[in-house]
């Protein structure tokens, strides 16, 4: 079986419900036992819908997160690959997405298994693109799903877009981020075009009330960043994980 050496500069090790999982720079998160690559909350076509809204944004965010995850896929060659939901904004999105990109998408699924969880923006199975379809599915000991509750069995899920931001020396740094309590982990939206909600924010507190942990994206590595470093967007709306 293959598997990518750990650690790497881009790599973070760590446990979750006892199975060793990697969280990369990128966003992905990496299975090395099982083989499997894990992207959460591509949205496929975000750029067209907003300009269908008449707010014009470049239309390239789909060309760019393919091969953001085109780069990713080369460094681990997984036998399996899991696109977490939301893979597409909307339910028109594959109409929209050009042909070279169809082909780009065609192209990096056909070298290995490809599973979609179905999202709350793509709630059917896309009808162009081959590959199993579920709700949620049990990969490798991890039970994976789009959208984490406060009940459940669920242990890996994303739809949230964890971000966290820091204060060091009077500077302020915000970005994407993994946030887990070692049994359940909430991925960072992968899509180029996603933004992030604050770890901080009390829409997290259901999911992880006894506390959690940060993996903070960098540009070259994936740290771990201490909760007293953390800080909210509002202080009007503040969960202390």
């Amino acid at each position: 079986m293959r598997k990518a050496p750990l650690p790497a500069p881009c790599q973070a090790a760590a446990t979750l419900a006892g199975v060793a999982v990697v969280y990369d720079c990128s966003g992905a998160l990496w299975l090395p036992d099982c083989g499997t690559l894990v992207f959460s909350d591509l949205h496929f076509e975000k750029g067209t819908a907003f300009g269908e809204k008449g707010i014009f944004l470049p239309p390239y965010d789909t060309r760019r997160t393919l091969r953001m995850m085109g780069e990713v896929i080369a460094r681990y060659r997984p036998k399996t690959i899991v696109s977490l939901g939301d893979a597409f904004h909307d339910r028109r999105a594959e109409g929209r997405m050009s042909e070279a990109d169809g082909a780009s998408l065609e192209a990096l699924m056909a070298p290995q298994r490809w599973v979609w969880i179905l999202g709350n923006h793509d709630p059917e199975p896309p009808a162009r693109f081959a590959g199993e379809v579920h709700e949620e599915v049990e990969i490798g000991g991890l039970l994976f799903g789009h959208e984490p509750c406060a009940s459940g069995q669920w242990q890996v899920a994303g739809h949230m877009h964890p971000a966290a931001k820091v204060v060091h020396e009077g500077r302020s740094l915000r970005r994407r981020c993994f946030v887990s309590d070692g049994e359940r982990l909430i991925l960072p939206s992968f899509g180029a075009y996603t933004g992030g909600l604050n770890v901080l924010d009390t829409a997290y507190k259901p999911f992880f009330a006894n506390g959690f942990d940060i993996h903070m994206l960098g540009k070259l590595a994936t740290f771990r960043v201490p909760r007293r470093s953390l800080r909210a967007d509002s202080q009007s709306v503040m969960f202390r994980g």
